[in-house]
């Protein structure tokens, strides 16, 4: 399955981010990409082929820690990438608690390095 044949699905209340990674990811990494300002919108809407789900942790509407469990309901086999620039080990623990997959800080280091990542958790 090539990369074109995969579906990344970002959740941010920050629409600046969600922009800079949604040309990221259909330019550099050929993804399809679909993207959400609203955690409650994206856990309505989920498409049912998501395979991999950027979750950021604080959003106004609902935070990423109680989203996750509803994306998983909708979709128990995507993948999920945590987004905090508020980590603590405690966020963490409770992330994987509940089956995120794994977590990164914002701001990024690279964007390439958010692509291998991401790349990484699809290949697995």
């Amino acid at each position: 399955m090539s990369n074109k044949d995969k579906l990344i699905v970002i959740i941010d209340d920050e629409n600046d981010i969600l922009t800079m990674l949604e040309k990221y990811f259909t330019r550099e990494g050929n993804y399809r990409v679909k993207t959400f300002n609203n955690p409650l919108t994206a856990i309505s809407s989920l498409p049912q082929d998501t395979d991999l789900v950027l979750l950021d942790i604080m959003m106004p509407q609902m935070n990423g820690l109680d989203a996750l469990p509803k994306l998983l309901e909708k979709n128990p086999d995507v993948k999920v990438l945590m987004m905090t620039a508020y980590s603590t080990l405690d966020k963490v623990l409770n992330a994987h608690r509940k089956g995120a997959t794994n977590y990164i800080m914002k701001p990024f280091s690279s964007l390439s390095a958010l692509g291998k990542k991401i790349e990484d958790m699809l290949k697995a």
